[in-house]
């Protein structure tokens, strides 16, 4: 698996899939391993091993995403181990507990483990763009952390985010086109 244009071996595949189960306690199938691995192939233009921030904004899904640019910031020089559970987030079989986890990575954007009021506004203006000024993302955002038990000076950790979001139906599902 180092050389990205190598074959993937059944070693390989179950090593990912051990790797999946590991982490996230997913079991990927070996036709998706298979199939992410000629989509990763596809993106290491260079065959180096691993996909640039550049490499992945060539996904025209991933360019159009606005949260984009807070992905990369997670994606850039992923071997295709990491590429698998990175995207596995994005899985309708991953638990609740690893797409809170994804977010809180998102809003966490200097990864000191808490996200501040404005680590959450930064992300709100690339969500809502020029159709909400920011004294309205303000009004909203310190609403919905009251009702949620915080203030604007809370910080909030990877548990508060669980205690936040962990009820809710997390829809984070997309296709990763292998074409």
């Amino acid at each position: 698996m180092g050389n990205a244009s190598s074959m993937l071996t059944q070693y390989d595949i179950e090593e990912v899939q051990e790797y999946c189960d590991h982490l996230f306690f997913i079991l990927v199938s070996q036709q998706e391993i298979v199939s992410l691995y000629e989509r990763f192939c596809q993106l290491d233009r260079n065959a180096k091993g691993f996909i640039s921030a550049d490499e992945f904004l060539s996904v025209p899904e991933f360019a159009m995403n606005p949260l984009s640019q807070w992905l990369l910031k997670m994606v850039d020089g992923l071997n295709f181990k990491d590429f698998v559970a990175f995207l596995s987030a994005f899985s309708a079989k991953a638990s609740a507990q690893h797409k809170i986890e994804l977010i809180f990575k998102v809003y966490d954007s200097d990864c000191n483990g808490k996200v501040s009021f404005n680590d959450i506004m930064k992300v709100l203006r690339d969500l809502s763009g020029p159709f909400m000024s920011d004294d309205q993302r303000e009004q909203v955002l310190i609403q919905v952390l009251k009702e949620a038990g915080y203030t604007k000076e809370s910080y909030l950790t990877v548990d508060d985010f669980f205690k936040v979001f962990g009820n809710s139906n997390i829809k984070m599902e997309v296709e990763v086109p292998v074409d």
